[in-house]
């Protein structure tokens, strides 16, 4: 298994590193050119910007099984169309079971805003949402490692 972290506006890249590293999991971080990651445990990848790609670079490096970390509902998609395991930044997974629904309510939201409407942007990060990450991710790593 191989973590690949979707970096760009990822909170939980710190996180994930230290994790990976304690587990011995290799891990990734893809970003685009306007973002600077640099850590001595993990791989960055830098790809020009563009709309998508990261995303599309990310999914060409995948293998199943691997893990994958983004907030991106379309790149979550693809990464479970190639047999990927994919966790939300909030430490929730994404699921042939749940996806959908998930893109159903991203493209009524794109909707809404293309036709002038608002939505409420997202609230503050909360120490519960990093606990609930660190949380998930940590069990799948100690289910994968000791396999």
């Amino acid at each position: 298994m191989h973590i690949y972290i979707d970096a760009d506006g990822c909170p939980v890249v710190g996180q994930t590193i230290r994790l990976a590293r304690q587990y011995g999991v290799p891990c990734t971080i893809l970003c685009d050119s306007a973002h600077v990651f640099r850590d001595e445990y993990a791989n960055t990848i830098t790809v020009s910007t563009g709309a998508d790609s990261v995303d599309f670079r990310l999914v060409n490096l995948l293998h199943p099984g691997d893990l994958v970390i983004t907030q991106d509902y379309g790149l979550a998609a693809m990464c479970l169309a190639r047999q990927a395991c994919v966790l939300h930044q909030d430490g929730g997974w994404y699921t042939d079971e749940n996806i959908d629904g998930l893109l159903e309510t991203r493209h009524t939201a794109k909707r809404i805003r293309r036709q002038g409407g608002r939505l409420r942007g997202a609230p503050k990060r909360t120490l519960a949402q990093d606990q609930a990450f660190c949380q998930a991710l940590e069990q799948r790593l100690r289910v994968v490692t000791t396999e």
